[in-house]
């Protein structure tokens, strides 16, 4: 019994030191916004920002077979006050889709369906859906100067509708659905 104990004992410790040593690829897989700036011009203040892990390899298959994936970016303006009354002064969404063009073999990245923008890899087309830069988080005439602020974003995948019929061919669409956690970035007008 006592030698039992023993191995299960070192067992353990074997699998505690692998699982520091040799962190889990889904943990380091999950998506999530890098390279958080804010910054301002005369009329109004910019968000940059940049998500990593946002596209898995189901995604992949999916958006060549021609399904269009869409992320959208919750930007929300809070005025700091106390740390129960911070006042909401602006929010909006920004909505990315890619979308694969089969016949001319051409990826198209569009902004608030605005005329897409045409990459001919999926590498420099991932990139633009990933990058965030220059995004208008509000007006500079919405903020006092001397007052506190922050931005609090995160950016969701769309749920995938297809017909019925692909459904079933597509089971591993409903897989890839994801939301990021919020991101808080401070500044002062």
């Amino acid at each position: 019994m006592k030698k039992m104990k023993n191995k299960v004992g070192i067992a353990l410790i074997f699998l505690l030191i692998v699982s520091i040593c040799f962190p889990s690829n889904a943990c380091a897989r999950d998506p999530r916004i890098k390279d958080i700036l804010i910054t301002n011009d005369m009329e109004n203040v910019f968000l940059y920002a940049r998500l990593v892990n946002g596209f898995k390899p189901e995604m992949e298959l999916a958006i060549l077979a021609g399904i269009p994936t869409v992320f959208t970016m919750s930007i929300e303006v809070y005025e700091e006050r106390t740390p129960l009354w911070d006042k909401k002064i602006a929010s909006r969404e920004i909505k990315r889709t890619i979308k694969y063009d089969n016949l001319k073999k051409t990826f198209g990245v569009s902004t608030n369906k605005a005329e897409p923008e045409i990459f001919p890899d999926l590498e420099s087309a991932q990139k633009a859906m990933s990058d965030f830069n220059g995004v208008a988080a509000i007006p500079m005439s919405s903020l006092r100067k001397g007052t506190r602020y922050y931005v609090m974003i995160k950016i969701k995948m769309d749920k995938v509708r297809l017909p019925l019929s692909l459904e079933h061919v597509f089971v591993f669409v409903s897989l890839w659905d994801f939301e990021t956690s919020w991101y808080r970035q401070k500044f002062t007008y």
